[in-house]
């Protein structure tokens, strides 16, 4: 039987000078690029400048009504997915404002649809992920179980590179005590945005 084609963003959760998430987002990218019936787009969130939420309705009573016209490509945009991955750095135990505000804009276009994170930094960025699971599900996502934390070797062997980085040195992601990480959170995000979609939601 033919698997549902699919649709899922990569998010590059941070805009800094000199950032380190889009070698991890791109790995991730060009790994799910290789899935049937996937179509992967990374989203940059320097691409998408919006400001501060300043609407004068929250996003979920304004029934899509954004007076903002970046916002209302945005919402455009985050509908068309069937599910994302977001790659964020670990900032002061939390994540960064430029994330927080992009979940803020919209509300109706995230709904049912499931969430996988890649994270690093502190404690392999597990307090930036706590916190993204709370906000997605007040957002009425579907947070999967399975995270992706990087390393301290791979973080180190990784900082330095040109994007794209040599999926090599992100092979320790695939390997071990654990088992390969990157393919159960594939597994796990497919499996369930395939369900919902099929369910109508």
């Amino acid at each position: 039987m033919e698997k549902t084609p699919l649709t899922i963003q990569v998010i590059i959760g941070s805009t800094r000078q000199n950032r380190f998430s889009e070698k991890p987002a791109r790995y991730i990218f060009d790994e799910l690029r290789k899935k049937e019936n996937i179509h992967v787009e990374l989203i940059d969130l320097r691409d998408w400048p919006l400001p501060f939420f300043d609407e004068p309705i929250s996003p979920v009573s304004n029934k899509g009504n954004y007076s903002n016209d970046l916002g209302k490509k945005w919402a455009s945009k985050v509908a068309e997915a069937d599910g994302y991955i977001m790659v964020t750095p670990e900032y002061s135990h939390g994540y960064p404002a430029v994330l927080k505000n992009a979940l803020d804009w919209v509300f109706a276009e995230w709904n049912n649809k499931p969430a996988g994170f890649v994270s690093y930094g502190n404690a392999g960025g597990a307090r930036a992920i706590e916190q993204l699971r709370q906000v997605v599900i007040e957002l009425q996502m579907l947070p999967i179980r399975s995270a992706i934390h990087l390393p301290v070797e791979v973080y180190l062997a990784v900082r330095n590179e040109n994007v794209p980085v040599n999926p090599e040195l992100f092979k320790a992601l695939r390997e071990g005590v654990r088992g390969d990480r990157v393919e159960t959170f594939f597994k796990e995000l497919i499996n369930l945005a395939r369900t919902i979609k099929a369910a109508g939601k």
